[in-house]
């Protein structure tokens, strides 16, 4: 079985490594056993953290979409160490014998970012391995037999619309995403 976990990584740049995660969410978004796909009854598994810059590298522009306060993750936000160690024992006890699935609305972006830090600051790497991953963006593409460039989320079918609206924090976009995560994969595609 798969099990599967919406991710939203707040940042203060473009890239791991120069830049970095300041916050993220993962929020368990429903299973599939190969024939039946259930969605969660609630949102309320999550994993929410803030953590402290590893760089003293940012881009004023990435603090104004996520209007996080990075001077004060600097003091107060969590150790990468602790907090990536922390990640993955969560996400293991939440999967139990499932295998766990990383879903996000581009995938590229949350990927990147959680994949670099797993491997950078857990002494178990990702919980995902290197590649158990899935786009939504390419989902909703395929299933509504359009161009991914014209896939976006200001574009989905109504069909497709979550109940929460996308606010830059993590843990509200991660559950919006899980939401819309459950609407595509259920849709019929018309």
């Amino acid at each position: 079985m798969d099990i599967y976990f919406s991710a939203d990584v707040e940042t203060d740049g473009p890239i791991p490594g120069p830049y970095s995660v300041l916050s993220f969410a993962i929020v368990v978004a429903g299973t599939y056993d190969g024939s039946n796909f259930i969605r969660p009854v609630n949102y309320d598994t999550f994993f929410y953290r803030e953590l402290r810059p590893i760089s003293d590298d940012f881009e004023t522009e990435a603090l104004q979409v996520n209007g996080l306060d990075r001077a004060k993750l600097l003091i107060s936000g969590s150790d990468p160490k602790i907090v990536m160690e922390e990640a993955y024992e969560w996400i293991r006890k939440v999967s139990g014998s499932a295998s766990p699935v990383l879903v996000a609305y581009p995938l590229s972006f949350d990927w990147t970012w959680l994949y670099w830090y797993f491997m950078r600051f857990s002494s178990k790497g990702s919980p995902f391995g290197h590649s158990r991953c899935f786009d939504i963006k390419t989902a909703v593409a395929v299933k509504s037999g359009r161009l991914v460039s014209e896939s976006s989320r200001s574009r989905l079918p109504t069909a497709l619309l979550p109940d929460r609206i996308h606010t830059h924090h993590a843990l509200d976009d991660a559950i919006e995403q899980a939401e819309v995560f459950a609407n595509v994969f259920e849709w019929d595609g018309k």
